[in-house]
């Protein structure tokens, strides 16, 4: 790279990229643990987990927000375009070692933020399925305290027997 103001603009795109990275392991690391904590039924956990990956997803948006700023005026130095920069095709007008460690910064992000979304998906799918068992094991204990309703011959609803005071396991 011949001009300082385009050694400079590079500089500042690629540190901030390898921040993004920092801040997308972190948050890889997050929701695999998160993972393990929905499996365990750790409530407390669960809490402490989600406030720290709303932390961490809100410094990868202030860092986003740089990142696209940056690249646009990485892109105006390499005569790409300004308007949607790609890092790819800025990796490309920009060539040798420099345009080889962006095109690697961006396949790690790439790779990072799908492993990212997968976990996050089979954590939804636990949470969803958790809710769902919670709200059937309501339901059954509501019932069982305040009996099951039935109709009589003559169309009047009964109320069953109460079974009020039966004592449920704690095995599963």
């Amino acid at each position: 790279m011949e001009d300082a103001n385009k050694k400079r603009a590079y500089q500042k795109l690629h540190d901030n990229l390898e921040d993004m990275v920092k801040i997308y392991r972190q948050l890889l690391e997050i929701v695999r643990k998160e993972k393990d904590i929905l499996i365990e039924a750790k409530a407390e956990s669960v809490e402490e987990t989600s406030y720290a990956k709303d932390t961490l997803l809100t410094k990868a948006r202030a860092m986003d927000a740089l990142r696209v700023r940056y690249a646009e005026e990485m892109a105006g130095m390499v005569s790409g375009d300004t308007e949607n920069p790609r890092l790819l095709e800025i990796a490309q007008k920009l060539g040798g070692n420099e345009g080889e460690k962006l095109r690697s910064i961006h396949s790690t992000l790439e790779l990072l933020i799908k492993r990212i979304t997968d976990f996050n998906t089979e954590n939804e799918t636990l949470a969803k399925n958790a809710i769902k068992a919670l709200n059937g094991q309501m339901t059954e204990i509501k019932e069982t305290i305040t009996g099951k309703t039935s109709y009589e011959k003559k169309g009047q609803v009964k109320l069953g027997p109460s079974k009020a005071g039966n004592f449920v396991s704690r095995e599963a």
